[in-house]
């Protein structure tokens, strides 16, 4: 499938996108006019089914033995990454951390670690949604070229923080991330941030507002903003990640100019 951005002479369109899989979702604003949030039941997690879910602003969300539930919610949680303002005490953090990351060194250890359960303060279960077949299904679309992983190693090289997600054209669609070490998950978003702002990737999708986000600087978007603009988004010119694309960055030059240096 990563064959899709290497069509010089047949552009990709948001029709082709949403087209990708066997399965036509509705709309959500026809089929969810109330905002609940829940727009289709059914289907699979084949990778062209994955992306042309998320090319229509659709994610999965399901516990494990149950049906899967395909969600547009109302609003849309979202960070702008050229809007992004680390805390201060981030920042200072950051510059006496010996801390690094990396860009796709470690998907399948982040997504496994994004599917144990919390210690957090979260509520009971919430990790439950990424079991067995969602990890296989992002698993594909890493090997693919489509999902990304930040991950935050400390000095000893342990991995002790990162997330995970997906990304079409100018935008990052954030799945879910994690932390051993205090702020570990706060470095690796600070990273994405960074990351984002230099590959022309506009937004970040956060997908339901919490508390932790909102914490981070992400706002709402009414759910029809966001629709309206995603069109545009997945097939931006923006820099493809690959797993060489990025050298592994210090955290203490996260506040810098343009932190993330091309890989070999």
């Amino acid at each position: 499938m990563s064959h899709l951005w290497q069509q010089n002479h047949n552009p990709i369109t948001p029709e082709t996108l949403k087209s990708l899989g066997r399965y036509d979702f509705p709309d959500p604003a026809t089929i969810d006019p109330d905002g609940i949030g829940i727009v289709a039941l059914g289907g699979d997690l084949a990778s062209e089914t994955l992306i042309s879910a998320y090319a229509q602003g659709l994610f999965p969300w399901f516990n494990e033995d149950e049906p899967i539930a395909w969600w547009c919610p109302e609003p849309r949680c979202v960070m702008v990454p050229a809007e992004y303002i680390p805390s201060k005490s981030l920042r200072r953090q950051a510059k006496k951390e010996r801390w690094q990351l990396t860009l796709n060194q470690a998907f399948d250890e982040v997504i496994h670690a994004c599917s144990l359960p919390r210690s957090n303060g979260l509520p009971e279960g919430e990790h439950t949604w990424i079991h067995q077949e969602m990890i296989d299904a992002y698993g594909k679309l890493h090997a693919q070229g489509f999902a990304h992983s930040i991950e935050v190693w400390d000095e000893t090289n342990t991995l002790i923080g990162g997330l995970y997600g997906l990304k079409l054209g100018g935008i990052y669609f954030g799945e879910s991330m994690f932390h051993r070490a205090s702020n570990a998950s706060k470095m690796a978003f600070w990273g994405l941030m960074r990351l984002c702002e230099q590959s022309q990737v506009a937004l970040v999708d956060c997908q339901l507002p919490n508390e932790h986000l909102m914490s981070l600087g992400a706002t709402t978007l009414p759910r029809a903003d966001f629709l309206h603009q995603l069109d545009s988004l997945i097939v931006s010119g923006a820099e493809h990640w690959h797993s060489d694309s990025h050298q592994p960055l210090a955290v203490s030059l996260l506040d810098t100019a343009h932190p993330w240096q091309s890989g070999k």
